[in-house]
């Protein structure tokens, strides 16, 4: 070992013991302050596929029954939407349905799709809609909308992925009439006061087919076809699909679950 070694290993001894010893005597210098070990994340088993449901999932459509479901109109009732192979489709004059049970916060997953003989235009060709929280016997709620809009012009406001008459979507990521699509969309209900004054207004994230169409959109209050959205207090709040009662074709669901955040 030559003698420059000699003087070069006393250093780095010297060194790594002062930088031992700033760690001990400033927290700042020591990456372990900034962990965090607890709460330890539960754990969830994802599908073998995105769009299959994890294992926390609570199943709003299992392909064979509506049992998770109930008639609007008459909630002593049933849903009466069509069931066939793996899907159910609305049935025209039986009116909404919407799940037996309510939701607060929640990731909804729901596959969808517009008849391949489609008719009509603009508004009335497949119109349906997605109530993330039902608030009452008819269109009351949070809508976000569904339609054929793949080659089918429409106010922005009103077209599929939109929040109904709020928000203009970032996209149109449609597919062709007779194709599934699917809808991935975080759900964050608004809370209120004891006085009915909102304490924190409701939020959502909508995906369309893979495709950001709302960021973390701020609501200004329910859906309303006329005049200006506004808030009324509820609580846990059942999702709702919409009949519209078009002539066209009717839209189909498929693979609908949820889970509770």
């Amino acid at each position: 070992m030559n003698k420059y070694a000699l003087l070069i290993i006393p250093t780095l001894f010297a060194a790594q013991a002062t930088m031992a010893q700033d760690k001990k005597t400033d927290p700042a210098k020591d990456p372990k302050t900034t962990e965090v070990w607890e709460p330890v994340p539960k754990t969830v088993t994802p599908g073998k596929l995105p769009q299959e449901a994890p294992s926390d999932a609570i199943i709003l459509f299992d392909g064979r029954n509506l049992d998770a479901w109930h008639s609007v109109k008459d909630p002593s009732k049933p849903a009466a939407w069509t069931i066939d192979d793996g899907f159910f489709t609305v049935k025209k004059g039986t009116g909404n349905i919407e799940t037996n049970k309510k939701f607060t916060d929640y990731q909804l997953h729901m596959e969808w799709r517009i008849p391949t003989n489609i008719s009509g235009e603009g508004q009335s060709r497949g119109n349906s809609g997605v109530f993330l929280a039902s608030t009452g016997g008819g269109d009351e709620g949070y809508e976000i909308q569904i339609m054929d809009a793949y080659n089918n012009k429409t106010y922005v406001n009103g077209q599929t992925g939109s929040v109904y008459k709020q928000a203009v979507p970032l996209a149109n990521a449609n597919k062709k009439p007779g194709e599934w699509q699917y809808y991935d969309i975080i759900w964050n209900a608004p809370r209120f006061n004891e006085d009915g004054t909102v304490a924190k207004p409701a939020s959502v994230t909508v995906f369309l087919n893979g495709v950001l169409l709302q960021n973390n959109f701020i609501l200004k209050g329910e859906t309303r076809y006329i005049g200006a959205p506004e808030y009324k207090k509820h609580g846990a709040a059942s999702i709702k699909l919409q009949d519209h009662g078009d002539p066209s074709p009717a839209i189909s669901f498929r693979n609908m679950w949820v889970r509770e955040l």
